[in-house]
C-alpha cells in the first residue's frame, strides 16, 4: 500500500511539473509574438519612407515598436542625432536567427530626420 502511495505522489509530482513547464512555454511564445507584431517591420516600409516625410505618416506605416526589446535594439547602433526622438524595429527580412538587422527611424520637428539599419549585436 505504501509503495502504492508513493508512486501516486510521484505521479502527481510529475502532473504538476509537466503542467508548469507548459505553462512556462506558452507564456514564452505568446511574449515571443507579442514582440514579433510590436517591432518587426517589413523591408518595403523602411524603403518606402524618404527622410522628410512627416511624422505622422511614417509612425503610421511602423508597429508601436514598445516591447521589451526595445533597450537591446538600441545597443551596438549609431549615436542617435541630437534633439531627435527614435524608435527602433527588427527587419523583417531577416530569416536566420541570430542575424537579425535593426531598423532605427529618428524624428525630428514633426519629420523624419534619419532611418538607418545596421547588424544587431
Amino acid at each position: 500500500m505504501a509503495q502504492r502511495k508513493g508512486c501516486l505522489i510521484g505521479c502527481g509530482v510529475a502532473l504538476v511539473l509537466g503542467i508548469g513547464v507548459l505553462a512556462a512555454v506558452v507564456f514564452g511564445m505568446g511574449k515571443f509574438l507579442d514582440m514579433a507584431e510590436k517591432t518587426v517591420v517589413d523591408p518595403a516600409v523602411y524603403e518606402g519612407v524618404k527622410v522628410g516625410d512627416a511624422e505622422g505618416d511614417v509612425r503610421a506605416k511602423l508597429p508601436s515598436g514598445e516591447s521589451f526589446v526595445k533597450e537591446a535594439l538600441k545597443e551596438g547602433g549609431p549615436v542617435e542625432p541630437e534633439g531627435g526622438t527614435c524608435a527602433w524595429y527588427i527587419s523583417g527580412a531577416d530569416t536566420e536567427l541570430g542575424s537579425e538587422t535593426v531598423l532605427r527611424f529618428c524624428f525630428k520637428d514633426g519629420k523624419l530626420a534619419e532611418k538607418t539599419k545596421y547588424p544587431m549585436k
